[in-house]
């Protein structure tokens, strides 16, 4: 089967124009000067705009918990 109409260069980089990539925006903390994503909480410190979201001591200490059972478990 055959294209009847071929789309033109205009038409086709039209329909493109939105297919670009973004770099993700990146901040650094003021307290700590740790970079995370702009609008969501540190992964290294636990803390967004200033105040603990995330008690990452807490996370990490469950983290090392559990793979030192899966490694007695032999998993």
């Amino acid at each position: 089967m055959v294209v009847r109409m071929r789309s033109t260069k205009s038409h086709r980089n039209n329909r493109r124009s939105h297919d670009r990539l973004f770099s993700p925006a990146v901040t650094l903390d003021k307290n700590t000067n740790v970079s995370h994503l702009r609008h969501r909480a540190s992964l290294v410190t636990g803390q967004y705009k200033g105040r603990m979201v995330i008690d990452m001591q807490a996370k990490l200490s469950k983290k090392a918990k559990r793979d030192k059972q899966a490694k007695t478990e032999g998993r």
